[in-house]
């Protein structure tokens, strides 16, 4: 596992599914480590071939970070070195204490590197003070100035002049927070540094993890104690408290916490993060000096960004990050993998690989780990690295028929876009109708009442599943509006990026709008043996892509403004990428409401200045209107609002 927590609620919701076979992998692996029933197992391989040491490695400005090392025991070669900063703990500690595995793969560590850990500045036993998503800083001056990519330069740099077993190539990975800090190595990096693979990597904390569009996700609440306190000294252990709510259901816990000015009874004032987050409400210079993505120019080592469709945590990330290195460095070796994973779900492998209920297929996840990670690794950092890799620009995987596919470029070029419009009657069609659309759907948003996000609303440490969840609860609520085609005659393949432009209106002042795009399967559609009995896959509303968004940054993310009640109201909503083949006999369905709770918190629906302070008082229903010429645009690439509403 990759982020090693130790934490039991973090364990059970942070634990990697994965799976799925194409033809690719029944093809000879002649220059892979083939594995079968007969080799030693992973822990038991660690032991016999890797030797370990630890330092604390000091930084330009005299704070040290703990680092293991593990270097392999054949020394008739030399090695080139596989690097994850992380804030979750390098585990185990100790002088032979060994893990029960390394690296990204079973198959890279069998293929013998250095692997090297580091608990980044103030977590575990490193010194210094955390600081989240630290701001890069261009163009450093002395010593007193350091960043997450300073602290992996002096890394590198210190195992270089260290170590004798290194052919003085690097790279480096992680998953999630460890995400970010590759990114962030990867700019003004060392020359040694070869190859970067950020893997649903954070890039803006506003739109990735605790925000969405402005939207405070609130099913990320308990995570707040992880990132939230300061260490008092050096430790193996973890130092921060945890959150353990009395009831297991998630809505029935957060409906009596009320609003988020209550949650301070359970953050304080030592809980630094929980402070951040409520006095900076709005995307101000907090939050921007803290986006990565707008440093990063001059990446010339090779980078591979890999991501999951259904990635509740980081999806945003992954898919900005790769667009901006292709646009601001365009010389670079840059590609992007996403496949039908959740956050992680591709570092493992599980025998087969679903989403909520949605199979996908078997042994995905061995595919990605033997057939791109390892070769992106092993071109790079062992072979030429001339940049011939064999490996596509974009390796993506359709969630729809259900296959990998090659592209040059992403978003694809080759696949027309699709437009989706409203009728009167509730209907989607795919040409814009000739006939009045002086119409709209109308419902009432209650707060006190708030529509969940899934059917099953367990607490989590961090939700996941309901990104493939059955929407057919939904679909049943009157403050939902439902619409759906006709049964497609034919395959619709929809590609790239999506924007819904709504217009609106709310008889109050503020309002959330999330917008849902779906697939309805046939009601003949075969059952997948590993759901459970109650599960039916005939007629299953399958979530395909999701996002909210909170209607006072319509015009700005730094300064929100109120909405004029009943005044009519454009909102564009950008959702994150698609690649998903709706088959011949499906439909396409549309849904659009104002609360999921509690994936995200109530918005008071009456204008407040900072919504971590609205008083109960303040929560309101409000009558929102959906006017009929509304649209939903899809493919290619799209004038996203989000840049341009950041800047």
């Amino acid at each position: 596992m990759n982020k090693q927590i130790k934490l039991p609620l973090l364990i059970l919701s942070a634990l990697f599914v994965g799976l799925f076979t194409i033809s690719a992998t029944t093809k000879t692996l002649s220059k892979k480590v083939l594995l079968d029933n007969n080799e030693i197992s992973d822990s038991a391989y660690v032991i016999e071939n890797y030797d370990k040491y630890e330092y604390q490695i000091p930084m330009r400005d005299g704070v040290k970070l703990f680092t293991i090392v593990y270097i392999p025991k054949d020394k008739s070669q030399k090695y080139p070195m596989l690097m994850k900063r992380t804030p979750y703990s390098i585990r185990p500690y100790g002088e032979g204490k060994m893990p029960k595995s390394l690296g990204p793969s079973r198959y890279l560590m069998r293929d013998k590197y250095i692997f090297v850990y580091q608990d980044v500045r103030g977590r575990y036993m490193s010194e210094g003070l955390y600081d989240n998503m630290r701001p890069h800083i261009d163009n450093k001056k002395g010593k007193k100035q350091i960043d997450e990519s300073s602290d992996t330069y002096d890394t590198i740099d210190w195992l270089l002049k260290k170590l004798d077993e290194d052919n003085g190539r690097v790279g480096q990975w992680g998953i999630s927070y460890p995400g970010f800090y590759t990114i962030a190595g990867a700019v003004d990096a060392h020359p040694a540094l070869k190859a970067s693979s950020p893997q649903a990597p954070i890039s803006d904390f506003f739109f990735d993890d605790f925000h969405h569009q402005g939207a405070y996700m609130q099913s990320y609440w308990l995570a707040t104690s992880v990132f939230g306190y300061q260490k008092d000294s050096l430790t193996t252990e973890s130092w921060y408290k945890m959150v353990y709510p009395e009831t297991n259901d998630g809505y029935e816990f957060y409906m009596e916490m009320g609003p988020l000015k209550n949650a301070d009874k359970y953050f304080g004032k030592d809980n630094f993060f929980w402070q951040q987050l409520k006095e900076h409400p709005n995307y101000d210079e907090f939050w921007q000096k803290r986006s990565i993505l707008p440093h990063l120019n001059g990446i010339d080592h090779a980078l591979m960004t890999v991501g999951g469709w259904f990635d509740a945590e980081d999806l945003y990330g992954p898919l900005n990050i790769y667009k901006t290195v292709e646009q601001n460095c365009p010389k670079a070796y840059n590609t992007i993998v996403m496949g039908p994973w959740s956050h992680g779900d591709w570092s493992r492998e599980k025998g087969f690989q679903a989403v909520s209920n949605v199979y996908f297929g078997d042994s995905i996840s061995t595919f990605f780990q033997r057939e791109i990670e390892f070769d992106f690794f092993n071109h790079f950092l062992k072979a030429s690295g001339d940049g011939k890799s064999g490996l596509p620009e974009a390796y993506m995987f359709d969630t729809g028929i259900k296959e990998w596919k090659k592209f040059d470029v992403w978003p694809p070029v080759d696949i027309p876009p699709v437009n989706l419009y409203f009728t009167e009657e509730g209907k989607i069609v795919f040409e814009e109708p000739t006939s009045t659309k002086d119409f709209a759907f109308e419902y009432v948003s209650d707060p006190s009442k708030p529509v969940p996000y899934t059917e099953d609303i367990k607490i989590v440490f961090t939700p996941r599943k309901y990104m493939a969840d059955d929407q057919r609860f939904a679909s049943r609520r009157p403050d939902v509006v439902t619409l759906v085609s006709d049964v497609l005659e034919e395959d619709k393949i929809l590609a790239g990026e999506i924007l819904a432009k709504l217009k609106v209106s709310t008889s109050g002042t503020d309002g959330d709008w999330i917008v849902k795009l779906i697939d309805v399967y046939p009601s003949d559609h075969k059952e997948y043996p590993h759901n459970p009995p109650n599960v039916t896959m005939g007629g299953y509303q399958q979530m395909v892509r999701s996002e909210m968004f909170r209607g006072r940054f319509r015009n700005s993310f730094e300064n929100p403004e109120p909405f004029v009640s009943g005044e009519v109201t454009d909102l564009n909503i950008a959702l994150q990428d698609i690649f998903h083949t709706f088959k011949k006999g499906h439909k396409i369905m549309i849904q659009i409401q104002s609360t999921s709770f509690p994936l995200i918190d109530r918005n008071p629906q009456k204008y407040v200045d900072n919504i971590f302070e609205a008083d109960e008082s303040d929560f309101i229903k409000a009558t929102i209107k959906i006017y009929g010429n509304s649209s939903v645009e899809i493919g290619n690439q799209i004038e996203q609002p989000i840049e341009l509403l950041k800047k």
